[in-house]
Order: C-alpha cells, then structure tokens, then sequence
C-alpha cells in the first residue's frame, strides 16, 4: 500500500493549522533587519490574545552589528501611550540567541508573552524591541493585537 497521498494530506492539513506570518512594521531598527515574526497560536490578525495563556513570540533577524548582549522591551502602545509590557526574559541571549552576536548573521529570536487574567479586553499595537551593547536597537517591530476574554 502506498501511504504517500496520505503523507502529502496529513501534512497540508498540519500546515494549515500552524500560525501564518505575523504582519508587522519596523519602527526603526538602525543594527539590524527582521525578515519573519511568527506569533503562535495566531489564526487570525490581529492576533487575538486570551487573559490568562501565554504566547510564543518568534522573531528571524539578521544584525549588523556586533554586541556581546542583547535585551528585550516590550510595549503595549494604547492611544499613542507606550505602556511597559513585563516579558519572563528579557536577555535575548537566553531566548534562543547565542551571544556574542555576530555581524550579518541571521538569528531566530524566541521569548513568551503572557497575557495576564487582569489585563483589559482592548485592542493595542504591540512594540518589540531588542537592544544591542550600545542600547542601540537589533529590531523594533510592532504589531497590532487584541486582549479577548
């Protein structure tokens, strides 16, 4: 019996239910460049956000600069107004990126991003930043979300 049609199917459906790329902007990255953002689980865009369950947060980027660290900010920005957003990590060399950073290399950035039972339904851009040894950002993204219940 050949299983390979059932193979080919199997994986098209897996496909389908993985996360599709995050539609970010760069808000200015002078040190480096983001290629893909992947958010999982994220169906849908705006990534709609449950209170209480914690999110993967995959970053590609490729740095033009060298920094022997790199630390992370998060932002959640309502009404114009950047709210700090606490992340478990904020050292980018414990969240898959092995330090030093190298010039014109390419990095797979990954972190969690927990929505707290507290937070309010709302609608919100979130800004990510990765900072490199001179407080200089690797990237800056954001991206558009939405906190539901």
């Amino acid at each position: 019996m050949d299983v390979r049609p059932e193979l080919v199917v199997l994986l098209c459906l897996m496909g389908l239910t993985c996360a599709v790329p995050v539609k970010f902007i760069s808000c200015g990255s002078p040190s480096g460049k983001v290629t893909v953002v992947d958010i999982s689980p994220c169906a849908t865009q705006p990534c709609q956000l449950h209170k209480g369950e914690a999110y993967s947060v995959n970053v590609t980027f490729s740095s033009a600069v060298e920094s022997q660290t790199s630390t992370a900010l998060v932002h959640g920005i309502i009404a114009g107004v950047p709210i700090p957003f606490p992340i478990p990590l904020q050292d980018g060399c414990k969240s898959g990126i092995k330090c030093p950073i190298q010039k014109q290399q390419s990095y797979h950035y990954l972190n969690s991003l927990p929505v707290k039972k507290e937070y309010p339904a709302i609608k919100l851009v979130v800004e990510w930043e990765l900072r490199d040894d001179d407080k200089k950002d690797l990237f800056c993204i954001r991206f558009p979300v939405q906190i539901v219940s």
